[in-house]
């Protein structure tokens, strides 16, 4: 038998590479974050983190506490370009910046964005101060979302919620039934609608929505995957999924 020893050839050049942390009972973030850049030259990595539930803002808050663990184990010593943490409550209960630090512990000078956050950068891109918001949150997690728009001068003019306490049954909800309960809504005080939550099917409604609604609307996901496209400087466009795809 005759065995031969190639040397191997290895690209120079990569994609840019997205690393998502998605929480363990999430049925929806990934299909939503494929569905958007499909075709593009771009590398989507995720990971699972553990969730609690109830959904309490202790239990969100102690979620993070895996974050350096789970980012490490995302493509392991290999550079990402931009992590994106799926967790809008999350993210609110824990604190941006210990966030920030976590994921920079297991892959430094990298990138971070998260829902609410983006959600921010997304409201003041297109000059929106006030807001009616849809979570399908508990009363406790929507006081901590109306405190923290609050603190970024954001002024709620109407929110309304399913008071929903497992991450697993917000995965459920019928996205028909939403489209329903969300083309109901006043939002005559309102410059847009933020519908809260990673794991809510919002992002396929999303344009009909504005259409029916004559609003900007704004979702978890949907600020998400357009802050993280901005965090890796994509040009390339995308339609269907809102106005906000548009700035």
């Amino acid at each position: 038998m005759k065995v031969t020893k190639l040397e191997p050839k290895f690209i120079k050049k990569s994609n840019p590479r997205i690393g998502l942390i998605t929480l363990a009972s999430d049925f929806r973030i990934e299909k939503d974050f494929n569905n958007i850049i499909y075709g593009m030259e771009i590398d989507l990595y995720s990971n699972r983190i553990k969730s609690y539930n109830p959904l309490t803002n202790e239990t969100l808050k102690k979620m993070a506490d895996d974050i350096t663990d789970v980012t490490k184990e995302i493509l392991p010593d290999q550079k990402l370009d931009c992590v994106a943490y799926g967790c809008t409550s999350g993210t609110i209960a824990a604190g941006y910046k210990s966030i920030y630090d976590k994921v920079n512990l297991a892959k430094p000078n990298t990138k971070v964005t998260t829902p609410i956050t983006s959600a921010i950068n997304a409201l003041n891109k297109l000059k929106i101060k006030k807001l009616s918001i849809f979570t399908p949150y508990t009363d406790q997690i929507n006081q901590s979302v109306i405190e923290y728009f609050k603190k970024e001068n954001i002024k709620i003019s109407e929110l309304s919620y399913f008071d929903i306490a497992s991450d697993l049954d917000i995965g459920k909800v019928d996205p028909n039934y939403l489209f329903d309960i969300l083309t109901q809504k006043d939002l005559s005080s309102s410059d847009a609608l933020f519908v809260s939550c990673t794991a809510l099917p919002v992002l396929s409604i999303i344009k009909e929505l504005e259409k029916k609604l004559g609003k900007i609307v704004l979702s978890s996901n949907q600020t998400l995957i357009w802050d993280t496209l901005k965090q890796i400087d994509c040009k390339n466009k995308i339609e269907d999924y809102g106005e906000l795809f548009n700035n």
